[in-house]
């Protein structure tokens, strides 16, 4: 038995007029190829739909009982087509987002998701905090859509976009003696830190960050003496204020307002850091296209303002 789904649409079609004439006119055709599907139709179920006489057409037992499931039927079929398309558009499904504990303190990322939630409010989010190498294994593992890290070296498998430039500060006590060598664009160099404890990230907790600050005190000219380690950006501000040490940060992280402590901006070229969107090569979800596209916009936006 093979019945269509125009068999099932021409039926509905006469059941809903109870005239041929009109529902071949509803379904823009004549009226004898329509007579002839909906005999076909009955031939093929063996089962009588319709009663026909030269003043009504009136469904039978089999009709009514027919005509329920067939509008369930097509029914079903406009919610499956309108979820693939809805789905082709990036409006439903899931999105898993990696991001760094540092991240979110920037105000890009925020907006970012908060538009996305406004566009696709169907999709659901799955926000992971994770750092730079982990979201890399994730992202080969294909745990993790996108993710949000300081830019590094990528496997090839992985493609990234930059969104905007973090730079790195000194984090000093107030009244901290290296505050006295400020030049004239009160910028510190790194290596006016090289006789101090420094209190980092753990790099179980930001490994960007932590490689970032090592590498930029090893191109000062010294390895940074590790006093302690923290794996919240608040923490480490505060046991500066402490008077533990001192720490180089990502800008974004004067946002954390702590007594006592100064963000200067240092003077070395090295000291820039930039936050990129990662994904992989071969990722063709509408999704990721969707969020990196509003990434993009956040730090535009950002930078023209």
């Amino acid at each position: 038995m093979s019945i269509e789904l125009r068999h099932l649409r021409y039926f509905i079609a006469v059941a809903d007029e109870l005239h041929f004439g009109r529902a071949a006119e509803r379904l823009g055709m004549s009226q004898p190829p329509l007579s002839q599907q909906i005999r076909q139709l009955e031939q093929r179920l063996g089962v009588r739909l319709l009663v026909r006489s030269n003043r009504r057409v009136a469904l039978t037992g089999a009709g009514r009982a027919f005509l329920e499931e067939a509008r369930a039927i097509l029914a079903r079929l406009d919610h499956a087509v309108d979820l693939a398309q809805r789905a082709a558009r990036g409006e439903t499904g899931e999105l898993r987002i990696g991001f760094t504990r540092s991240t979110p303190l920037s105000g890009h990322i925020p907006r970012a998701i908060l538009a996305f939630r406004r566009e696709a409010p169907a999709v659901q989010l799955e926000l992971e905090e994770l750092n730079s190498l982990q979201q890399i294994d994730a992202l080969l593992e294909r745990r993790l859509d996108v993710g949000i890290l300081r830019g590094r070296a990528l496997p090839e498998p992985l493609a990234s976009r930059r969104l905007f430039r973090d730079p790195l500060v000194a984090v000093l006590r107030e009244g901290h003696p290296a505050l006295r060598e400020l030049g004239a664009r009160r910028r510190l160099r790194t290596g006016a830190l090289a006789q101090e404890p420094f209190v980092l990230f753990a790099r179980t907790a930001g490994a960007g960050i932590h490689d970032h600050v090592i590498a930029l005190c090893r191109h000062a000219g010294f390895a940074p003496r590790v006093a302690q380690e923290a794996r919240e950006a608040s923490t480490i501000v505060g046991l500066v204020a402490a008077g533990l040490g001192v720490s180089i940060l990502p800008a974004s992280c004067e946002r954390i307002r702590v007594p006592g402590v100064r963000f200067v901006p240092l003077a070395d070229p090295a000291s820039m850091s930039e936050i990129h969107v990662v994904h992989r090569r071969d990722e063709r979800s509408p999704l990721v296209a969707r969020f990196v596209r509003l990434l993009l916009a956040a730090a535009r936006d950002e930078g023209a303002g």
